[in-house]
């Protein structure tokens, strides 16, 4: 049995859930933690920001909802002491071939119940399709990374009926463990004004560790590398071991 699962949620994308969900694993992992992360964004671009092709996957998580694939079988071990269940593009027919199939908002947790690691990050694609719905239902908690710029709350109420409705229905046991200030800079007005905004909506949900614009944490991906592997001593690195601090700090054991 796993033990958090935690989903990194937003609909809007380019708000970081794939920097996020790598550099904390990484820094849980660091700390002595079992991880997986779980690439549930056709994109697969956490796949590929963990340095693995993922044109050349013969089977990815698309194979344990659908076909319902031994996922053991599935799970790659990085470099970086974390485990991924990687994607690949066909993970797009999902949302639609799931669609008939018989507890399909369940599909996930079903899977992940046969796993056993400290904790599980799930990166969500983004929208809030069947697949984001699956993640939300299979977990824990959801970290919301929320990009400090004009339209950061735009269609934050839509995720947040969308996780109402989830608790509802399929997982009364949710919690939101936090949001996540994301691609911020100190410098600007308008960046500070919009993390005091989110914090009025969000009171004791926003985490401290704030992630800076920073050029190392979008260099690093490109080189399949988390922060602490690609540069420890960046502004980005120090942030994300925070945040990861926190993170570990909120969970109940």
């Amino acid at each position: 049995m796993p033990g958090s699962i935690i989903a990194i949620a937003n609909q809007k994308g380019g708000v970081g859930k794939t920097t996020t969900a790598i550099n904390t694993a990484a820094y849980l992992a660091e700390d002595g933690a079992s991880v997986l992360i779980v690439d549930l964004d056709p994109q697969a671009n956490t796949t590929s920001g963990l340095g693995i092709d993922k044109h050349s996957l013969s089977q990815d998580i698309y194979h344990a909802l659908y076909d319902e694939t031994l996922v053991s079988t599935l799970l790659h071990q990085t470099p970086h002491g974390i485990s991924l269940l990687p994607a690949s593009p066909v993970l797009a027919a999902a949302e639609v071939e799931l669609v008939d199939i018989a507890e399909r908002e369940r599909r996930l947790r079903k899977v992940l119940q046969q796993l056993d690691f400290d904790y599980i990050l799930i990166d969500c694609p983004p929208s809030l399709g069947l697949l984001t719905v699956n993640a939300l239902a299979a977990s824990d908690y959801v970290i919301i990374p929320v990009q400090t710029e004009y339209y950061a709350l735009e269609g934050l109420g839509q995720l947040l009926h969308t996780i109402d409705l989830v608790k509802q229905g399929l997982n009364p046991e949710l919690e939101i463990l936090g949001v996540v200030m994301t691609m911020h800079s100190s410098r600007t007005v308008l960046s500070n004004q919009v993390r005091e905004e989110v914090k009025k909506h969000f009171p004791d949900k926003v985490f401290e560790g704030v992630i800076p614009r920073n050029i190392r944490v979008a260099e690093a991906p490109s080189f399949g590398q988390p922060l602490h592997v690609y540069d420890k001593r960046s502004k980005g690195a120090k942030a994300y071991k925070r945040l990861a601090k926190e993170v570990a700090g909120r969970v109940k054991k």
